[in-house]
């Protein structure tokens, strides 16, 4: 197995550390999973190389479950409304 050494600030260290032991990991444990979602992140995306490519893209998208329409303005800007006045007295 290869050993890597990293250089970084004491208060990134700090913090990964933090986070490495509240999921019940070593930093080393830590930094290797997040450089592998790292890795499955970039390869999930990939640019489109084709219009066809790009079709697909968006029929998949039509394909997926919601509503069939979008709510009209009027709606939004109420929900909107309703949105800013949630933790308010009213007063």
């Amino acid at each position: 197995m290869a050993r890597v050494q990293l250089i970084m600030p004491d208060k990134d260290r700090d913090r990964f550390v933090h986070q490495a032991r509240s999921e019940g990991m070593t930093l080393s444990a830590w930094l290797r999973a997040a450089a592998h979602q790292r890795l499955g992140l970039q390869q999930e995306s990939r640019p489109f190389q084709t219009a066809g490519d790009l079709r697909d893209f968006f029929r998949q998208c039509d394909e997926l479950e919601g509503p069939p329409t979008e709510p009209d303005w009027e709606q939004h800007l109420q929900l909107i409304g309703q949105s800013r006045g949630r933790g308010s007295s009213g007063t």
